[in-house]
């Protein structure tokens, strides 16, 4: 009886994704034992070529990380779609945005500008920018680039998506439980986000001194104070989203005096992760004085990057459509991500 067929892939992201698969560590020999991976080209040699080959649903499950933000990245996620039983969305970018869904504050060409013009780093006098197609010569050849789109988009804004496993990147147990559900054909109904539907402070190993009413005075980043490794961030001043985001990670990030960033997305309940984050946030501010709550915000120094840092292209804000005339940097100072927040609507 042959092997189950896999595929992975890898759109706009930083690569992470990639390397959980790897950190299954001698799991993966296992993985390895029970399917036939015909398509992971970051890490075997395969071409488009050997997916477009496939019948139509004969890879029984493919992992896509990333968003989508080029043309090609499109194109792969179609026809790994109608190549695919399953599709499963990987990782945060994938599922959320991730962090690449923050360039959705700015549109292609304030990007193109600042990257290929006016970045202190480059030098480019005659404003060259990358062009989707170049002619060489005389004989009709030319080379071509993928189309780099306005927006950032999730997977499921591209094509369906039957599950998600949430995380930057997601955890391993998650990775192998389910590649486990998968082979023994024991998946939750389609649409499901493979990761336990309760907040991240159920699981934090410091729940125990979390007040039972906390009060912030004031907010601290973490290299502005001595971190407590034992006592509930939150109550430290910290801002920590674990009560808006969704557990199954184990807290990592908490256990090594690191504030959660939200990276798993939201529970089921939540229709936007940045505007649960920042309720959750404002409801243990302790004043009733307008002016000290709106000093308290001000200590937020990037609220979209804050909030959105993983989710703005599946938010309901999902990007920026006021022409800006400030570049990408300075965009993205707090008073800018402030305006942001503030003035963003859905496209």
């Amino acid at each position: 009886m042959s092997k189950p067929k896999v595929g992975f892939y890898w759109c706009a992201s930083c690569g992470g994704c990639e390397e959980a698969v790897v950190d299954l560590a001698e799991d993966i020999l296992k993985v390895v034992d029970a399917v036939d991976i015909v398509f992971w080209p970051v890490a075997l040699d395969f071409k488009r070529s050997d997916v477009e080959a496939l019948r139509d649903g004969e890879l029984a499950a493919c992992f896509v990380n990333g968003a989508i933000r080029t043309s090609e990245q499109e194109d792969m996620a179609e026809l790994l779609r109608k190549k695919s039983q399953l599709l499963i969305a990987f990782g945060s970018c994938s599922h959320l945005g991730g962090v690449p869904g923050l360039a959705n504050l700015w549109d292609r060409q304030a990007i193109f500008d600042y990257v290929y013009k006016e970045a202190p780093s480059v030098t480019n006098p005659e404003g060259v920018v990358p062009q989707e197609q170049t002619k060489l010569g005389s004989n009709g050849y030319a080379l071509t680039l993928p189309s780099f789109r306005d927006s950032v988009r999730t997977l499921d804004q591209t094509v369906e998506v039957d599950y998600y496993l949430p995380g930057c990147p997601p955890p391993v147990k998650l990775i192998a439980n389910a590649v486990t559900a998968i082979l023994e054909n024991k998946l939750p109904p389609k649409g499901t986000v493979l990761a336990p539907d309760k907040a991240l402070c159920e699981e934090c190993p410091r729940k125990p001194t979390k007040p039972d009413k906390l009060a912030l005075k004031e907010l601290k980043r973490p290299h502005q104070t001595l971190i407590d490794p034992e006592k509930c961030l939150l109550a430290q001043g910290l801002l920590c989203l674990g009560p808006a985001t969704r557990s199954g990670c184990g807290a990592p990030c908490v256990s090594a005096n690191m504030p959660c960033t939200g990276c798993l997305g939201p529970t089921s309940r939540v229709k936007d992760y940045g505007a649960k984050a920042l309720s959750a946030i404002a409801s243990l501010i302790d004043s009733d004085d307008e002016r000290e709550i709106a000093a308290l915000m001000e200590q937020i120094v990037d609220p979209v990057g804050t909030f959105y840092r993983y989710s703005l292209p599946a938010s309901l804000l999902h990007r920026r459509i006021r022409n800006l005339s400030s570049s990408p940097a300075e965009a993205g100072e707090g008073e800018q991500s402030r305006r942001s927040l503030a003035g963003g609507a859905s496209a």
